[in-house]
């Protein structure tokens, strides 16, 4: 018997890994967060699975269903959105597991930050503008950020920001970043990335308050920040210059 933590990915059914559909179609019990997994993902779970939506339960209850099935030898699909390793909370069902010794694994999924950047038909890094992706989020009802964490200090990195679980914050990233970033920098607020009600907002640091207010979002959006949002004219990457030879792509007129 195996908990089997699985990414669902940012919202489309299909964006699902292959191998984290094929253990959700296999176990008899499944575990998910109701409210940011689709119900077409769920909907592979077998015929009289016990299919238990985790959005109600505490801790405790959770880890006593993952108990049970251990008790009765049925492994456990526990769903969770995007990939659970950023802000998943497995964490602390692992450490409860290891301390009953019940075996888990976990399989990744496609975060919503990648899906933003695909919808955004754009890349978070390009040469000379910014090479580093930082993922974070603000203090809001939940835990605090840590010591050194703040945006004030994650922004004179001048990296792009990947902000989750704080568009209730916007007023505050606003204000932290626009000193460090300017005004004018790019802004893209991404709400439920690849769900078929997605929306996807670009401003600045300027405008996006209020884009964001008149669009009625309070939750489930990625906060994106940075100039290479918008960057037209930054140098094209050394990987595929014609002078820049390597293994695999020698000098023509050298030995393979």
């Amino acid at each position: 018997m195996t908990v089997h933590f699985i990414g669902a990915g940012p919202g489309a059914a299909d964006l699902i890994t292959v191998r984290g559909r094929d253990l959700i179609r296999a176990c008899p019990v499944v575990l998910y967060a109701g409210s940011l997994v689709p119900e077409a993902v769920i909907a592979e779970a077998p015929s009289g699975a016990r299919v238990i939506d985790t959005a109600p339960l505490h801790l405790d209850e959770i880890l006593a269903e993952m108990a049970a099935a251990h008790a009765a030898g049925q492994d456990v699909a526990r769903v969770h959105s995007g990939d659970p390793s950023l802000y998943g909370a497995i964490a602390e069902q692992m450490r409860r597991l290891d301390d009953l010794g019940i075996p888990y694994d976990v399989t990744p999924g496609v975060p919503a930050f990648a899906a933003a950047a695909a919808a955004l038909k754009g890349e978070l890094t390009l040469p000379g503008v910014a090479q580093t992706v930082i993922l974070t989020r603000t203090a809001t009802r939940s835990s605090a950020m840590p010591e050194g964490e703040d945006l004030a200090t994650l922004g004179r990195s001048g990296a792009t920001l990947a902000i989750h679980l704080s568009v209730t914050n916007l007023a505050v990233v606003v204000r932290e970043l626009t000193p460090l970033y300017g005004a004018d920098c790019p802004v893209v607020v991404a709400y439920r990335v690849t769900w078929p009600d997605e929306q996807i907002l670009r401003g600045t640091l300027a405008d996006i308050r209020e884009q964001v207010k008149a669009a009625g979002l309070t939750r489930t959006a990625l906060i994106l920040v940075g100039p290479a949002l918008a960057d037209r004219d930054f140098a094209e990457s050394r990987l595929y210059a014609a002078d820049h030879h390597h293994v695999l792509r020698p000098r023509r007129g050298e030995a393979g």
